[in-house]
Formats: C-alpha cells, sequence, structure tokens
C-alpha cells in the first residue's frame, strides 16, 4: 500500500432524490479535492436515502447510466466511493457500493448480507450479492462491504484473505439502544467495536462512513471513522452531525503491526477452507423440512 490520504462524507441524503444528492456529492468532493485527499468516501446509498422500499425501481441505475456523467468527471482527480441501488441486466436490484476512478467503475461490490429483522425488510425488493472480492486501486488493494456484511465476521475474514489492506465499510446505521455505565449510543459502541477489532485481527485499516439524518422517523446516528491496524481510532466525525473528516493513511502502520503481530501471515486459509466445506456438506445432508 502508498500512504494516502482519505476523506469520509458523512452526508444526509434526500430520500428517492438521485438528483438531489448528486449536487450534494459533488460539494463534499470538491471538499475533499480542497483537503487534497486520494480517496473520498459515502455512504450506504448515498445516491439514494435508505428506507426506498417501493421507490426502488425509480432509482435504481445501471452502470452506463448517465446520471453518473458528474461523478465520473470528478473522479479524475479521487476515487469516490458511494453507495447506490444497481440494476442488473435480468432487472434484479442490488444495494451497491462503487469504486469509481479516473473515469471508471474500478469495482462495485453488492451487499450480500440483507438485513430482514427489527425496523429491516431490505430482502422484500433487493435481491443478494454473491460475492465477496478484494481489488486493486492506485493507493493498494482494498475491499468494499456495505453494512450488514460487516456484522459477519466471515465477511471480513474473506477480503483481507484476498488481500485487502483497507476495508471500506459503508453504512445507513440507526441509532438504537443505550450501552454501559456511559448510556452511550448502543449502535455507536457495537460499531467501534467491529471496527476496531477487524482492524486489529486482520492488521489493516477499517474505514466505516455513516450518513445522518431522519427517513421515516428513524434517526441516522453518523459517527463515522477510521481505525488504524493497531486498533487506534484516528478519526471519527461527530454524530447527528453532516461532516467531512480526512486522516492519513500509511503503510508504515501496517509494517509495524504486521511485523509485531503477524497474524496475517500464520493464517492457514487452506485449513479454514476445508473444515467449512466440511461443515457445508454436514448441513446440506440433513432433512430439510
Amino acid at each position: 500500500m502508498r500512504d494516502f490520504r482519505l476523506s469520509l462524507a458523512q452526508i444526509r441524503p434526500r430520500l428517492g432524490n438521485v438528483d438531489a444528492n448528486l449536487v450534494l456529492h459533488h460539494q463534499y468532493v470538491e471538499r475533499a479535492l480542497a483537503e487534497r485527499s486520494d480517496v473520498v468516501v459515502f455512504p450506504e446509498q448515498s445516491l439514494t436515502g435508505y428506507f426506498l422500499s417501493d421507490l426502488v425501481s425509480h432509482v435504481a441505475l445501471r452502470r452506463d447510466d448517465p446520471a453518473f456523467l458528474t461523478l465520473r468527471e470528478l473522479s479524475r482527480d479521487i476515487a469516490i466511493v458511494f453507495g447506490f441501488v444497481e440494476e442488473s441486466a435480468d432487472h434484479r436490484y442490488l444495494a451497491a457500493a462503487a469504486y469509481l476512478h479516473r473515469g471508471a467503475f474500478v469495482h462495485v461490490h453488492h451487499k450480500v448480507y440483507l438485513v430482514t429483522y427489527g425496523l429491516f425488510d431490505e430482502a422484500r425488493d433487493l435481491a443478494a450479492g454473491e460475492s465477496l472480492r478484494a481489488f486493486d486501486t492506485e493507493v493498494g488493494r482494498q475491499a468494499m462491504l456495505i453494512c450488514e456484511d460487516l456484522w459477519h465476521a466471515s465477511a471480513a475474514s474473506v477480503v483481507t484473505a484476498d488481500g485487502a489492506d483497507v476495508i471500506l465499510g459503508l453504512s445507513s446505521s440507526p441509532g438504537r439502544g443505550l450501552a454501559g455505565a456511559r448510556r452511550a449510543l448502543g449502535s455507536a459502541e457495537t460499531w467501534r467495536t467491529l471496527n476496531k477489532l477487524y482492524a486489529q485481527l486482520f492488521a489493516c485499516y477499517t474505514v466505516h462512513c455513516n450518513r445522518v439524518g431522519y427517513e421515516d422517523g428513524v434517526n441516522f446516528w453518523g459517527g463515522s471513522e477510521v481505525v488504524g491496524p493497531d486498533g487506534e481510532s484516528l478519526a471519527r466525525a461527530p454524530e447527528f452531525d453532516e461532516a467531512l473528516v480526512s486522516v492519513q493513511l500509511t503503510d508504515r502502520e501496517l509494517r509495524r503491526q504486521r511485523t509485531r503481530l503477524p497474524l496475517r501471515r500464520d493464517e492457514n486459509v487452506a485449513l479454514t477452507q476445508r473444515e467449512l466445506a466440511r461443515i457445508a456438506a454436514g448441513r446440506a445432508a440433513l432433512p430439510h423440512g
């Protein structure tokens, strides 16, 4: 990985209004450029808003849609990571995270784990993604995961085994519950635990960009954060307010942590693969219904 500067664009998207959200993206990309950032990261479904329900088919985009022209042009000088709903060739709708740079889609990740509990019913309108991949960029090998993906440790394990030095996590996380003696926001405490845990376990940078604002009476808490490979928080946005937060990521910190704790080096991927295949075969043999 080469050293680079990253900005978190903690925004308040307008539900179902792609045009207004494109303007908002333009504004934050310009601010990130002014801070000389190499990469700017937006939240989950940043172009569309989150609780779309029947709006899904109206806001879904294909990669060749003219709506992306402005972002393509802006990406000549900065990599833009953003969330949208992608329509596939066979008219499925998928929650997507895109890495756009030099006018092209470098990689698109589709949310694998759709949420169907509590406030959420994503599987009603969206199809699940079917792959977990790291990908190469000008600043190093990265991976994108979307919200619930990060609540499954297997997803982070797979993309770091695939060589990701940076996990870019996009979320639309509501504020829920209270935790601990400090009575801190429960969802915030859980996310901060996940960010720190993955950074330390997989000796990588974890980048979590969450949104703010209200939709259907639900409040999104923000608190976007970058955590270094030693588990230390390097930058954190305020809760509940829009913000742009920038931070420098260095290869030196990766090297230092991986030398001190060579957990990635010692990870036995072949063993894990073999045991998971055994478990999957056992489950397949169980009677159904």
